[in-house]
């Protein structure tokens, strides 16, 4: 009998699982597998807690087929080399990935481990999107185009999740524990329900979809999809929400609705185009796209770090989304590049650093993603007008928070500060201050850097 191992990554889900399609045609049993690599434990524990029930969830859909979940802890090569021996096992399947890290780890496997590497966590592969001369986009625009041009969205090419995977019986598995007790009634760590909120989103005629356009960037209510934790762990197939933006396109009622589909798919073409930069330019996470900006001299003041971490800036917006990442491993797009400007661009701190805190918090921290967005935020990679961009705090809640009733659901200091001074707080009168119970430099912060941070050449 032949037996496959089915490694399984950042590829948490059943349906449109080419791996495992794979290893289902080539071995008359699989075993599905995860390995818990010390190298990746480097980020916050909510992060792991959401991927080990992540893990549960998708334990319990392999044995509604026959199958378990074996979940094994150590390095890759000698762990999946030690469950070839005591399995029998002959071929490793898996879904390529692309960090630099992955990318290092499987080509050493692959040297001594039958491992065929099947599938990747993009709608197109980074290296098939690529100049006429061979190299690769550095512009979203000329890559967006590109992309829209050449690339196929066909539904009969979606896999359904198999009926059934044998596996052998008895194999020793580590137990999923999780060593905190957290809720994730934001994100249900699950395939399940990841396919959902895509369907909510996506389908029907009044589905959010044909909004988002005009909902995306609003705080104070919820115009996004918010799918990209699940995205970041593979509990949906890229392919699979991008057919769902193409179909919400086709179908929808009138050509504003449309708009609000394309604009969706944009969203998820930017994050394919900053995978690919990562693909071909695997130092980013440490040196800029523009090397010319190299040369920016960052300051260093671990107090100002660390007033922006903790949301104590004096700026609420900032705080705002810095504390609601803090508490739950999420922050609004809006609230993101917000928070990204002012340390950037008001404080002058190092994007790295910054890039980091996301990285390690976010419940979607992708590699790529992440170091694409605040390389875009900082000025130093893609789009050369963003060097010009800087996102005014007050400017940016006063347009997105009007009410301020997002700032007032994160900063509670200012839960009673009328709505004339909740986005600029610093500027009521003494006896407001006493009104509402806010005093500024002791109730809560003065602004760190002083006027109204960053006018610039564009306002976003």
């Amino acid at each position: 009998m032949v037996i496959a191992l089915w490694w399984i990554r950042r590829d948490l889900r059943l349906h449109d699982q080419i791996a495992l399609t794979a290893a289902l045609r080539a071995a008359d049993a699989v075993i599905p597998v995860f390995i818990l690599d010390p190298v990746l434990r480097s980020v916050s524990p909510r992060r792991q807690a959401f991927l080990m029930a992540a893990l549960q969830a998708l334990d319990h859909a392999l044995r509604k087929r026959g199958s378990y979940l074996v979940v094994r802890a150590g390095p890759p090569l000698e762990t999946l080399g030690a469950l070839m021996a005591e399995t029998g096992a002959r071929l490793i399947f898996a879904e390529e990935d692309f960090t630099p890290y992955a990318r290092e780890r499987d080509e050493r496997i692959a040297h001594q481990l039958p491992l065929h590497r099947i599938g990747f966590p993009t709608i197109r592969h980074p290296a098939s999107i690529v100049k006429p001369n061979g190299m690769p986009y550095r512009v979203f625009g000329a890559f967006r185009r590109m992309w829209r041009s050449t690339t196929a969205l066909n539904p009969n090419s979606l896999q359904p999740a198999p009926v059934r995977i044998p596996t052998p019986p008895g194999i020793p598995s580590l137990p999923l524990f999780l060593e905190r007790a957290e809720r994730f009634d934001d994100f249900p760590p699950s395939e399940e329900a990841a396919l959902e909120r895509l369907r909510s989103f996506t389908e029907g005629e009044e589905a959010p979809i044909y909004r988002y356009h005009r909902d995306r960037n609003w705080l104070d209510r919820e115009g996004s999809a918010r799918l990209s934790p699940y995205l970041r762990f593979g509990m949906l197939s890229p392919r699979r929400v991008a057919i769902a933006a193409w179909q919400a396109m086709e179908r929808a009622p009138h050509e504003e609705a449309r708009q609000g589909a394309s604009a969706w798919l944009d969203e998820l073409i930017w994050r394919e185009f900053f995978i690919t930069l990562f693909f071909h330019f695997p130092n980013l996470a440490e040196r800029p796209l523009r090397p010319e900006e190299g040369r920016i001299r960052w300051r260093e003041d671990p107090e100002a770090l660390q007033a922006w971490i903790e949301g104590r800036t004096g700026y609420p917006l900032v705080d705002a989304g810095m504390r609601q990442l803090r508490a739950t491993g999420w922050m609004p797009n809006r609230a993101r590049m917000v928070a990204a400007s002012f340390l950037t661009r008001a404080l002058r701190v190092d994007w790295r650093l910054g890039a980091q805190v996301f990285f390690e918090e976010l419940l979607d921290g992708d590699p790529a993603v992440n170091v694409g967005n605040w390389q875009w935020v900082a000025g130093v990679g893609t789009d050369y007008a963003s060097g010009f961009r800087t996102f005014n705090p007050t400017v940016q809640a006063r347009t997105w928070d009007p009410a301020g009733r997002y700032i007032r659901r994160w900063v509670p200091e200012l839960e009673h500060v009328p709505d004339s001074y909740v986005h600029a707080p610093w500027t009521m009168p003494e006896e407001v201050q006493r009104t509402a119970r806010c005093r500024i430099g002791v109730d809560y912060p003065a602004p760190m850097v002083g006027g109204a941070h960053g006018q610039s050449k564009v306002e976003e």
